[in-house]
């Protein structure tokens, strides 16, 4: 499953990359507040689509532009699909956004994914086995203090009413850490997370599509994912913070102590 995985995402950065000297000419349709979509996206969706289809005609899918696809209950295999995530980022010419190709069954995650096709990194994960980059294997980082560390996350561009929280937690954590870095594609900040370059990580209000392939790359390279209430119900909810076991515990108590629940203030 892996394989044709990688080589549906493959595929869809081929397109991606293809276009991006023309990305600022390409037409823009607006979903909802903040939230872009392009003919790019949607032909590397198809792109992902078709080649899964191929060998897993009975599968169930999750994608961003399509929605929810095929037959089946919720412990059928289903894969969940961002064929671009960093939209916003891909139409300004800013380098930073990625393929996420994550499946799930009886749902739990059990294969994910996710692709830079401009510095050709592919994040792999299947439970069980491992994370790896480039096919070496990655461990989250080892740092059990705020004091040096690096933390991403991601602005509430969509959810205006989250912002004043927002401000709370950066106001609280900014003293204690090396840096925060808002990069705009949440599926390449958790890999990056697996991978060791960021140490923490949380942003409320993603879809299942922006993390499923991410959580299991820090699961398996030793990392720990939930939701801002310490609770695992981040794919229903969206809210996601994550580190290292030590390093999580400590983002989790400055968030709570900002009131950064994830709820509306």
């Amino acid at each position: 499953m892996l394989t044709i995985a990688v080589r549906a995402a493959r595929a869809a950065g081929e397109i991606i990359v293809q276009r991006m000297d023309f990305a600022r000419d390409i037409a823009v349709q607006e979903k909802a507040h903040n939230d872009f979509v392009t003919d790019i996206d949607r032909r590397a969706e198809a792109a992902i689509l078709n080649t899964l289809r191929q060998t897993f005609p009975g599968h169930r899918f999750l994608a961003e532009e399509s929605g929810a696809l095929g037959q089946g209950d919720e412990d059928s295999h289903q894969w969940i699909i961002d064929p671009l995530d960093g939209t916003t980022n891909y139409l300004h010419g800013f380098p930073q956004f990625a393929v996420s190709i994550a499946m799930r069954h009886r749902q739990r995650l059990e294969l994910g994914l996710v692709y830079d096709p401009l510095r050709q990194e592919l994040f792999t994960a299947s439970r069980g086995s491992g994370a790896f980059l480039n096919n070496r294997r990655i461990r989250v980082s080892q740092r059990d203090t705020l004091h040096g560390a690096l933390l991403g996350t991601g602005f509430p561009g969509r959810q205006i009413e989250y912002v004043q929280q927002y401000l709370r937690s950066l106001q609280l954590l900014i003293p204690h850490v090396a840096g925060i870095r808002r990069a705009g594609a949440a599926a390449l900040d958790l890999a990056w997370l697996a991978c060791g370059r960021l140490d923490g990580f949380w942003e409320y209000q993603l879809k299942p599509w922006d993390i499923a392939a991410g959580v299991l790359l820090i699961q398996e390279a030793g990392g720990l994912v939930c939701d801002s209430n310490g609770e695992s119900d981040y794919m229903q909810s969206g809210d996601v913070v994550a580190g290292n076991p030590t390093l999580l515990k400590k983002i989790l108590a400055i968030l709570h102590e900002a009131g950064a629940t994830g709820k509306p203030s």
